[in-house]
């Protein structure tokens, strides 16, 4: 440790590893540690022991769950859309796209709690969500009336084009919130439940109040990922998103990169005039003028603040999710409407197609952003749906995001993993690092050589 390093980054969550990689493909000293055994941070994948290590220190792993290898289990439930930013960001190191295995996940579901008849109770029930004009004709979340409607909201939004007035059809669309476009079609509430939460993927009704431009480009960034390398937008690394993080890792590593894991950072060290200067271990000291962490690692140092919390429960299954049509891994989202609630609620499942773990097996995590004082209790609609729960591994998380930019003290912090279901925030947050440290724009329209010895 005992060197001077262009950059010091602390923890290998998805954001650091990428940006360590970044740096090092671009010519940068960089030196990473973590003070955890295992490459991931809270976007690891854990095998059987290491999960119960985390979760149940005391316990071992009960034998009928089968072998440790067979288990890669997500700390952060969240998927990658097929043409969103990550998948940009893999393209543009060619050396992790050809180290990373992809599978598309299978489907993506809304619940929609139908209301009690005569002689009925009201029924809480899964649907696939359609996301295009010909798939919601053949929709049973609606009726016959409002499926042509719907056909028509897609279609315009399918053929919007932010720089063709003429695909406007006459509306202020950078002004007007997308409520408006909503009244215009006359769609129904039901509807609207399913567009802006289990299409553009946000999670809670404010969105209702954003403009219809910014909406219309996250539903057509849905549109646009179907039918990229299959027929989901979603995509999964086998293996597990802990995978993502230790692609990256090897970039930084081959263009030499040192990394250290287990590696306790005792102090973040700063000089007379505020700026960092350098990490130390025990009696290492590392150099650096700027030092890139997570928010973990800045908390005692007063320089983040928590703006929520977010509860996260791992399921151990050994059944299908009941109305997902038997699909081996898939999504459902939950709308805040449906349950009373300020926000959505998120199911993310795997199983054995994946290579997460052995066959007959199914690992759901569920998700959202607490609001009282027993989260637990937040994710019991979750839980209905999944049925018969073997384990659980239930964790509340602070939603952390740094006091300010790091351009006065040259400490970078990246902000902590959201509630939602994909990485588009957690990408967002790496190109404006990346700009902030490197100071120039993350150009992702080229691709980075491979590594040779010359390079």
């Amino acid at each position: 440790m005992d060197e001077i390093y262009d950059v010091i980054v602390l923890g290998t969550g998805l954001t650091e590893c990428i940006l360590s990689g970044l740096f090092s493909a671009h010519g940068k000293k960089v030196l990473h540690l973590d003070r955890n055994s295992f490459y991931g941070g809270e976007t690891a994948s854990l095998n059987l022991t290491n999960l119960y290590k985390m979760f149940y220190p005391s316990r071992e792993p009960p034998s009928h769950l089968g072998a440790n290898r067979d288990w890669n289990v997500d700390l952060v439930p969240k998927f990658t859309m097929a043409n969103g930013k990550l998948v940009k960001i893999i393209l543009h190191t060619e050396t992790v796209s050809n180290n990373l295995e992809w599978k598309c996940v299978h489907g993506s579901f809304v619940m929609q709690v139908s209301a009690g008849g005569f002689f009925s109770k009201s029924k809480a029930k899964v649907h696939k969500v359609p996301a295009t004009d010909i798939e919601a004709l053949k929709s049973d979340l609606m009726g016959l009336l409002e499926k042509r409607r719907c056909k028509k909201f897609f279609k315009f939004v399918q053929d919007y084009d932010p720089a063709n007035s003429t695909t406007y059809k006459g509306m202020d669309l950078k002004k007007q919130p997308f409520l408006y476009l909503i009244t215009v079609f006359g769609l129904e509430k039901n509807t609207v439940d399913f567009i802006c939460h289990a299409i553009a993927l946000y999670t809670n009704d404010e969105c209702l109040q954003r403009p219809c431009v910014e909406v219309m480009m996250k539903i057509k960034l849905y549109m646009d990922s179907i039918g990229l390398y299959g027929d989901s937008p979603f995509l999964y690394p086998i293996y597990g998103i802990g995978g993502i993080a230790e692609g990256f890792s090897r970039l930084s590593a081959i263009y030499g990169g040192t990394y250290m894991l287990n590696k306790s950072i005792d102090e973040i060290i700063f000089n007379e005039d505020g700026k960092v200067i350098g990490v130390r271990s025990g009696e290492d000291i590392a150099r650096s003028p700027i030092i890139l962490c997570d928010p973990s690692y800045a908390v005692s140092l007063g320089k983040v603040r928590s703006i929520g919390k977010v509860i996260r429960a791992i399921c151990i299954i050994d059944h299908y999710i009941p109305d997902t049509n038997h699909i081996p891994s898939g999504q459902i989202i939950i709308p805040q409407r449906q349950t009373g609630r300020r926000n959505d609620i998120f199911i993310s499942y795997m199983s054995n197609s994946h290579c997460v773990c052995p066959k007959g097996y199914y690992i759901a995590i569920c998700s959202t952003s607490v609001e009282t004082d027993t989260p637990e209790n937040e994710l019991q609609p979750a839980f209905a749906l999944l049925g018969e729960i073997m384990t659980t591994f239930i964790k509340v998380y602070d939603n952390f995001e740094p006091n300010e930019d790091g351009s006065r003290d040259n400490l970078f912090i990246s902000k902590s993993y959201d509630s939602t279901s994909h990485f588009e925030t957690a990408c967002e947050d790496v190109i404006s690092l990346y700009e902030r440290i490197m100071g120039e724009r993350l150009n992702l329209e080229t691709t980075l050589k491979p590594f040779t010895q010359d390079s």
